[in-house]
């Protein structure tokens, strides 16, 4: 078991993320560049994918690109299968792919709450099978999945997507009950409010960042950075018997009524 800083060196490792173009996604390939990984970016956008990855490499990063629609799973399937047989092994994957649509609940459009379910959680199973059936026979793996405040708590106008959230709460700890054994580490990273793309709107709303600041004991929204480490801990040697954890980085707001 290695000791101190190395603990958390991902140095040698290769690690995926879906829906890295930007936001959260970009954020957490660029930490997991800096602690020595080599990064996959995922998303359904190529431009945009190409501009995240000419960011990374001019920070020398090690950088692949890899497009897919994590929605379709026959997709999904030949995508990791051909990186694997070509490029090398994905020793840690964080889903990261999501979207939010917000309105009353009486008020939802079906075809929004369906596209809720299959980005926010088809994508967590579709990639995590995929990645995993790799992992297994390796006997090593890190997967890592990104669930959200809305995992523990509800708020007016997202019923769906807090749905969706406590789906991948839960899927996680599938994932770690079935593939521990194997010697896969299943986790997720909870965030609470962070100045994202996700949440420009409210993010735009004197009103809400109000509430917000009231509401949170650090009085503030969180930047995207500040999920790096959470990622490096649960990426790396240190977690190595940490499964099916729910890790909350959301300035205290699970923690206070």
């Amino acid at each position: 078991m290695p000791n101190g800083t190395a603990m958390f060196d991902l140095t040698g490792k290769r690690a995926l993320i879906t829906g890295s173009s930007q936001g959260i996604g970009f954020a957490l390939a660029k930490g997991l560049a800096a602690a020595g990984a080599e990064v996959v970016l995922n998303g359904r956008d190529a431009g945009k994918l190409a501009g995240a990855a000419d960011v990374l490499r001019g920070d020398g990063a090690r950088v692949h690109v890899l497009a897919f629609d994590a929605t379709d799973h026959a997709a999904v399937t030949s995508a990791v299968d051909g990186f694997e047989a070509q490029i090398g092994a994905i020793d840690i994957l964080i889903n990261n792919a999501g979207m939010q649509f917000r309105t009353e609940l009486d008020k939802f459009p079906p075809d929004r709450f369906e596209a809720l379910l299959q980005t926010n959680i088809t994508t967590v199973f579709n990639v995590g099978q995929a990645v995993a059936r790799h992992m297994i026979p390796r006997g090593a793996g890190k997967i890592i999945n990104i669930a959200s405040v809305q995992t523990a708590l509800a708020r007016p106008g997202i019923a769906p997507y807090t749905a969706t959230k406590g789906a991948v709460g839960n899927l996680t700890k599938g994932m770690a009950t079935d593939w521990a054994r194997h010697g896969l580490q299943c986790n997720a990273i909870a965030p609470g409010y962070f100045d994202t793309p996700l949440n420009a709107a409210l993010v735009a709303d004197p009103a809400f960042t109000e509430w917000l600041e009231k509401r949170t004991p650090a009085g503030r929204w969180g930047q995207v950075e500040e999920l790096v480490g959470a990622a490096v801990f649960l990426a790396g040697p240190a977690s190595s018997f940490v499964n099916g954890h729910i890790l909350y980085v959301d300035g205290g707001i699970t923690a206070s009524l």
